[in-house]
């Protein structure tokens, strides 16, 4: 695959992704968020899960990874805070990990 091939598959899975979270999101968190806050925490989730080492760990017995969705809402937020996309609650953004683990879950099935 070329890299144009790649950077289109890329897109259209962020696409795919985006699609799916909207539709996780309860209505009342969904407001608070534009397609483009959407695209920029996928980015930044992408980017968490790069450098973090979580992506390095062990699973577990039964194959899974111990993920803190508490400690990744907090850092999207302070890194919207510091990006200056705006101060958001890492209560909703919760939702958009949640979501997008949801998203990448079922991908695996």
């Amino acid at each position: 695959m070329n890299l144009d091939e790649e950077l289109l598959k890329d897109a259209e899975d962020d696409q795919l992704t985006i699609e799916f979270i909207k539709r996780y999101l309860p209505q009342e968190v969904k407001e608070k968020f534009t397609e483009e806050d959407l695209y920029y925490f996928l980015d930044v989730l992408v980017e968490y899960y790069a450098t973090s080492g979580i992506l390095d760990a062990d699973p577990d017995a039964d194959g899974y990874i111990d993920i803190d969705i508490d400690t990744i809402s907090d850092y999207l937020a302070k890194q919207a805070k510091k990006d200056k996309m705006g101060e958001f609650d890492p209560e909703d953004l919760r939702w958009i990990v949640e979501g997008e683990l949801e998203y990448g879950e079922g991908l695996s099935d």
